[in-house]
């Protein structure tokens, strides 16, 4: 294990032999953190706080620290769950929970940039990007591969569907639906086409998720009334278009409408 004489590691933190930590770098008691993670300078670990194998943690990230929530009782506790190969980029934070025994959640293979926050109790699926300066309240929920470009604002208890994409300074607080391009404030703009093609995701699918889309935003019709038309039996058949149907059916906030710039 590598240590630099100057780091501060608490004796009841677990760490890999395989470990190494940078200069000035200060990892609490109750952190365990797995093979191949590299911790750099002046990032500071905390909480209990678990974090899987070859996990990049920049300068001055902190992970786990106390949620930022007035209710929160700092003898509770609550977790911040990490899994393999993030990427936690300069001065990023991820807070842990603020109810007792429950967690927020990083998944596999998530990119946060430079002063990317995740707030307390969030879950964030695989492949996720959350890009410099964007902020992600509590509770919220991130999809897998979704991308948060710079300075994007998710309100919290807000869901965020699979492949969806922000444009920088979009701000929502309902949810934003699987596949789609939100921007604006609460706006929907297009299919994110581009990511679904690179998903390796098939020309029917992406034709039926554009057949739903016009039928959600540029039909006329509310949300119910799409959604009715959109269940018919054998209406659409691909995955795809289940997992928007099903999305929208479940979503707790109702999903962001449409702009009438977006592209039929």
């Amino acid at each position: 294990m590598a240590i630099h004489p100057t780091a501060i590691v608490s004796p009841q933190a677990d760490l890999d032999p395989t470990v190494e930590v940078g200069p000035y770098a200060v990892i609490e008691d109750n952190v365990r953190i797995g093979a191949g993670t590299r911790v750099m300078a002046h990032a500071f670990i905390t909480g209990h706080t678990e974090i899987g194998r070859n996990n990049q943690i920049h300068v001055g990230a902190v992970l786990g620290h106390e949620p930022q929530d007035l209710k929160f009782n700092p003898a509770t506790r609550s977790f911040l769950r990490v899994g393999d190969r993030n990427i936690f980029r300069e001065y990023c934070t991820v807070h842990r929970a603020t109810d007792p025994e429950s967690a927020t959640i990083i998944g596999n293979d998530c990119f946060l940039m430079a002063s990317a926050h995740v707030g307390h109790n969030s879950v964030i699926g695989n492949q996720v990007i959350i890009c410099n300066g964007a902020l992600v309240a509590g509770y919220v929920h991130v999809g897998d591969r979704a991308f948060l470009s710079g300075c994007v604002l998710l309100h919290q208890f807000t869901h965020i569907g699979r492949l969806a994409m922000f444009s920088g300074g979009a701000r929502v607080s309902m949810d934003v639906p699987p596949f789609t391009l939100a921007a604006e404030r609460n706006e929907i703009h297009a299919l994110n086409v581009v990511g679904l093609k690179r998903a390796g995701i098939g020309p029917s699918a992406i034709a039926e998720l554009k057949k739903l889309f016009r039928l959600f935003y540029h039909s006329g019709m509310n949300g119910t009334q799409a959604l009715t038309e959109a269940s018919r039996e054998g209406t659409f058949t691909t995955s795809e278009a289940k997992e928007f149907m099903e999305f929208v059916r479940q979503s707790p906030n109702g999903i962001c409408p449409g702009t009438a710039r977006s592209p039929h």
